[in-house]
């Protein structure tokens, strides 16, 4: 059925607007009959953040913005899924056009603003599926016109608590004017304190809400210190490494398109984030796991990006150019590679080139 879907799909998705695009998938995948989810790999179950994942393939923030569609999601084969980013207001993100495709370069640039129904709909949209099984994390973010962004992370962490698998506070879209600026370390251990406060002023009535920090891949290597420092001190529970890149490579190819301004993902982005994810995962010394994303196209790349530190990984960019099907074509290849190295599981391999990796020159930005 997922191939048949993608092969009728794609080529009308991709001669549309991408937005537009974007709005027919999520309407398909609403359509979708319901349907068993095909039996996975044991070998591939991660247990990180207190949480059992069935793989490692995750759907990213960014796709299932309002969480129309996580349980289509979960039935097409991915181990988790990430909703939003979501704000406490509702807000229409910034003007179209926002999202453009680099075709032969197989990226995407967006600067979608964070645009979402807001919390109230979204709180809705989860409670109405506590029936159902999987894991659902909820990316959240600060209202553009906020007069206290820090204010906006807690409320959302009280108001999805009862309902998230798990939070990601985002503070690395660059889509929001100044909201990098939490990634400053002052700022940032404000910040995550005062998550974690009300993480556990609610754990209570709510149960336990992991808690997971994304952050830029355009980070130095000393603010990326300062960041896992105060990550580390504060006892998030993982990060996610990351979101998009103000970059742009030399190699890019649609030269023209990519001087929209906006955050690149995609295939170009894969070689940044895996080494941020590489240099993340030396500098966290084992203290939580690590989400890696970026660019990720292939399951050579996903063993990649393994093998630099990540104990699990997500997709969204690279699906707009290979179709639904790379998931079960990732964990195929996943299997494979454990069968032929005689490996019981993936967390045998995690970060076993990590070291390597932050001893090679840095990427060509």
């Amino acid at each position: 059925m997922i191939r048949a879907f993608d092969t009728f799909s794609l080529p009308l998705l991709r001669w549309l607007d991408p937005e537009d695009a974007h709005r027919l998938a999520i309407q398909g995948l609403r359509l979708l009959p319901p349907m068993r989810p095909k039996a996975g790999d044991p070998k591939l179950a991660v247990r990180a953040f207190g949480l059992n994942f069935p793989n490692p393939v995750g759907m990213a923030a960014g796709f299932d913005k309002n969480a129309e569609v996580p349980d289509a999601l979960l039935r097409l084969g991915f181990g988790f899924v990430e909703i939003g980013s979501v704000t406490p207001r509702p807000q229409s993100g910034n003007p179209r056009p926002r999202l453009f495709r680099l075709e032969r370069d197989e990226a995407i640039i967006n600067r979608m603003g964070f645009n979402n129904d807001g919390a109230q709909t979204v709180l809705r949209r989860l409670a109405s599926r506590a029936h159902h099984s999987g894991i659902v994390g909820v990316n959240v973010g600060a209202n553009k016109d906020s007069d206290d962004r820090t204010v906006d992370y807690v409320r959302l962490i009280e108001t999805f608590a009862p309902v998230a698998s798990y939070f990601t506070v985002n503070v690395s879209s660059p889509n929001t004017p100044g909201l990098r600026n939490l990634q400053q370390s002052a700022a940032l251990d404000d910040l995550l304190a005062r998550v974690i406060d009300a993480r556990e002023r609610v754990r209570k009535n709510a149960g336990d809400s992991p808690v997971l920090l994304k952050i830029a891949p355009d980070l130095s290597l000393n603010e990326l210190d300062d960041v896992v420092h105060i990550a580390r001190s504060r006892r998030v529970d993982g990060m996610i490494v990351a979101n998009t890149t103000l970059a742009r490579p030399a190699t890019l190819r649609e030269s023209n398109r990519a001087k929209e301004q906006g955050g690149l993902s995609g295939r170009p982005l894969f070689r940044l984030s895996t080494r941020m994810v590489a240099e993340t995962y030396v500098r966290v010394e084992g203290a939580f796991p690590l989400i890696g994303v970026g660019g990720i196209d292939s399951g050579g790349a996903a063993l990649t990006k393994i093998r630099a530190g990540a104990s699990l990984i997500q997709l969204y960019s690279s699906l707009v150019y290979k179709g639904l099907g790379l998931v079960e074509d990732i964990k195929r290849d996943l299997s494979s590679t454990l069968l032929r190295t005689g490996r019981d599981s993936l967390s045998e391999i995690v970060g076993a080139d990590a070291a390597a990796l932050t001893a090679e020159d840095w990427p060509v930005r």
